[in-house]
């Protein structure tokens, strides 16, 4: 019996680690998301403004598209 006492208290100690790495691993995948837009802007830029607006309207239907998942997701 002594045995499965233990096993939440396990649990809850990965829970905790993991909740204090989550921050930092939010912070990279942020930067690395920021630097390859940063860098596909600046292509995209360089290549002219046709291209720009079908950038633009391709990002925000993708950004429109992943909000109402996350919205529906969330319910």
């Amino acid at each position: 019996m002594d045995d499965v006492s233990q096993f939440p208290t396990a649990t809850l100690a990965e829970e905790t680690l993991l909740g204090l790495l989550l921050p930092f691993w939010q912070l990279v995948i942020g930067a690395f998301v920021l630097f390859v837009v940063l860098a596909s802007v600046r292509r995209l830029a360089r290549r002219g403004p046709s291209r720009m607006t079908t950038a633009l309207l391709i990002t925000a239907a993708a950004i429109a598209g992943f909000t109402v998942v996350g919205v529906l997701l969330e319910s």
